[in-house]
């Protein structure tokens, strides 16, 4: 261990920080939601990367492996339908969860705090309510970065937040104005 290292044992910093969550009705069914939105961001291509990772790749080796993989700038990393455990409760609901990012992006981040990767990628969910309509919902991306209070991660946050527009408008599902604009959208009741 390092002096500093021992300098900050037990140390503890506590960033408080206003999150907005997105809940978006879709207007569709379920089914419909959830294909499109695995249609528009693919799963990680992971036989790729994982020959990348057995030899040395630089890093134009992997954006340019990225590229197609993320065809609407994001990939999926991880998928997570624990619907049929609930039902075993009895609870009717729906919903599936999703690691959603896109590492290029994350890496202009990362190079000024890699403690950006508690908030990426960015966590997503399809669900139904108790009237059976679908939503999606996801923490608008701008909002976390701001956190780390540095010019360079929030404007990717924003960036972000726009990307995330344009996904949803491709998938036909209506765009926040907080999404589209940058902004913070006013704390509701």
């Amino acid at each position: 261990m390092r002096d500093h290292d021992h300098d900050l044992a037990g140390a503890v910093s506590t960033v408080r920080y206003e999150v907005h969550r997105l809940s978006i009705a879709t207007s569709l069914t379920y089914d419909e939601t959830v294909r499109r939105y695995e249609q528009a961001v693919p799963a990680l291509d992971e036989a790729r990367f994982t020959a990348l990772a057995a030899g040395r790749p630089t890093w134009d080796d992997i954006r340019i492996a990225t590229a197609p993989n993320a065809p609407h700038d994001f990939i999926r990393y991880w998928r997570g339908d624990f619907t049929w455990l609930f039902r075993a409760a009895g609870d009717e609901g729906r919903c599936v969860e999703y690691l959603m990012g896109n590492h290029v992006i994350a890496e202009r981040m990362f190079r000024h705090d890699p403690a950006v990767l508690l908030h990426a990628p960015l966590r997503t969910t399809i669900n139904t309510d108790a009237h059976g309509a679908t939503w999606f919902s996801v923490d608008q991306p701008s909002t976390h970065f701001r956190s780390y209070d540095n010019r360079a991660i929030t404007t990717v946050g924003i960036e972000l937040d726009l990307k995330l527009a344009t996904l949803l408008e491709h998938l036909g599902v209506a765009v926040p104005d907080a999404l589209a604009t940058g902004r913070v959208p006013a704390t509701t009741g």
